[in-house]
């Protein structure tokens, strides 16, 4: 796989990104990509190692290890170092449905895995595949291909985030009649408004949804099932339903203050300054604006460091980005061995900007806020953090993070971004179907099946396993269409 000694010859090299102070001017993605004959250079790298831990997909320590998709990794990597692109995508589209997404937004799993990573720098593969999904898109190799026959079956489903479009995907590929739900007004879901412009372009998406459309896929937008659209007629015309509408009910703070204007979610936030970009390039000012304002973000993810880019796009006059935990080392600990997904300290672009733009990381650790303070018209104008120590829940053994007396102080902040993740789904579509809901308020299924406790209707993606990766939304899209298929027809050839 590769050139056996590529590793040995050949270091690492990335794609370069443009500086901090330049791609702050605007919302555009801003790593330019390798010329073609050095990323051939790069798939070159992939050693003959025997196991390709990079494919696993297993779950070690709670986290995954190697690629969720199970994608051919060294496989497409050879192909790339031959320069035979056209069976790299082949090979690359056997497994992954939108390798223009996750080579964008997937923190990569597969490269930590990586055998080169254990005393040295992995193969770039997340760098690779977007390589050649590009090359394929310019060279004319992807072209609408529509089912040649019809089975006669309708299946609907109810939303159009990575899950959602990757069911209907496979489910059209099949030669079923797939109609997509989408609430918003764009199709995409998080892709469209949950991950911002600069990460992921979106007419990266619309180039996708527009084949899509082009292969049969029906999208109906401003569609709200549950509320607008009664589940009734859904299950009356369709002979299936896939839910998957994403976790999209956001962890809110309770602090004293919490009521005051001036104080969102990030999930709102970067919506607004997504549809307003798209609708006016930010000149309709419809949106949640932070030029000028001392930001406050309460989250260290990647939606909190999304948040920091933002608001530094926007002008802000500072920004502080609370996170509850402790600072992770800079290297592996010996208790988090390759090949686990390394605990360690990464500084994002929106963290590298600010530092940039402000002089100092903008991370503040094992700090969160007590209480906001407000202005007599009940604007936030101040928060009053507390710094948090380890200590052992005497119930469950387990370490909880807890406040140190006396460790509290006051920072000024016009406005607060809480940026503290998702604690399900959105109740009201499964109150809609009548399904059941697990402790964690997901869909409930038997393990490892997608199906609910409602007859032909099913579930995928974070509605279904909770908060997580596209790259684990778009497995589930693709196997809870398996058992669409196997359901409606007796046996799935997917």
């Amino acid at each position: 796989m590769g050139k056996p000694t590529g590793f040995l010859e050949y270091e690492r090299e990335d794609s370069e990104a443009l500086s901090p102070k330049q791609r702050i001017k605007n919302f555009h993605e801003f790593h330019v990509s390798l010329p073609n004959e050095k990323q051939q250079l790069q798939g070159a790298r992939c050693m003959d190692c025997g196991v390709p831990f990079c494919q696993s997909g297993m779950m070690i320590g709670g986290m995954a290890s190697g690629c969720p998709l199970n994608n051919l990794i060294p496989e497409w990597n050879d192909l790339l170092w031959m320069g035979n692109y056209e069976q790299a995508y082949l090979r690359l589209s056997k497994t992954n449905s939108f390798p223009e997404f996750t080579s964008r937004v997937c923190p990569a799993p597969c490269e930590a895995a990586c055998t080169c990573n254990l005393n040295g720098l992995p193969v770039s593969i997340k760098e690779n595949e977007r390589t050649i999904i590009e090359y394929a898109y310019e060279n004319n190799m992807i072209k609408p291909t529509p089912p040649v026959m019809r089975t006669g079956k309708k299946i609907a489903i109810i939303g159009s985030g990575p899950a959602g479009l990757a069911c209907a995907d496979r489910l059209n590929k099949r030669g079923h009649s797939v109609t997509v739900f989408e609430r918003e007004d764009r199709v995409g879901g998080l892709l469209m408004y949950g991950i911002p412009n600069m990460k992921l372009e979106k007419k990266v998406i619309s180039r996708r949804v527009e084949l899509m459309k082009a292969e049969g896929v029906e999208f109906i937008t401003g569609a709200n099932v549950g509320t607008d659209i009664k589940a009734a007629k859904i299950l009356k015309e369709y002979d299936s339903v896939v839910l998957a509408c994403g976790a999209s009910n956001p962890r809110d703070i309770k602090a004293a203050g919490r009521e005051g204007k001036g104080i969102y979610f990030a999930v709102d936030f970067l919506k607004s300054t997504t549809k307003s970009l798209l609708n006016s390039n930010l000149e309709d000012g419809q949106y949640i604006s932070a030029k000028g304002k001392k930001v406050l973000v309460i989250g260290g993810g990647d939606t909190g460091n999304d948040c920091v880019g933002t608001v530094i796009r926007h002008g802000c006059a500072s920004v502080m980005q609370l996170e509850i935990m402790p600072k992770p080392p800079e290297k592996r600990l010996p208790e988090n061995p390759w090949p686990e997904w390394p605990k360690v300290l990464k500084t994002d672009y929106g963290q590298e900007e600010a530092i940039e733009v402000f002089g100092t990381d903008p991370r503040v650790y094992q700090t969160t806020v007590k209480e906001f303070i407000l202005d007599k018209a009940g604007n936030v104008k101040k928060a009053k953090l507390v710094k948090l120590e380890s200590k052992k829940d005497e119930k469950t053994g387990r370490p909880v993070m807890v406040p140190v007396e006396g460790s509290e102080y006051e920072v000024e902040a016009d406005l607060v971004l809480i940026a503290a993740g998702f604690l399900g789904s959105q109740d009201y579509v499964a109150k809609a179907f009548g399904v059941e809901l697990n402790e964690r308020t997901n869909v409930k299924t038997a393990q490892g099946s997608y199906e609910t406790s409602v007859a032909k209707v099913f579930t995928a993606g974070d509605m279904h396993r909770g908060q997580s990766l596209v790259v684990w939304a778009i497995r589930e899209g693709r196997e809870a269409a398996q058992a669409v298929d196997r359901c409606l027809m007796g046996y799935t050839n997917l």
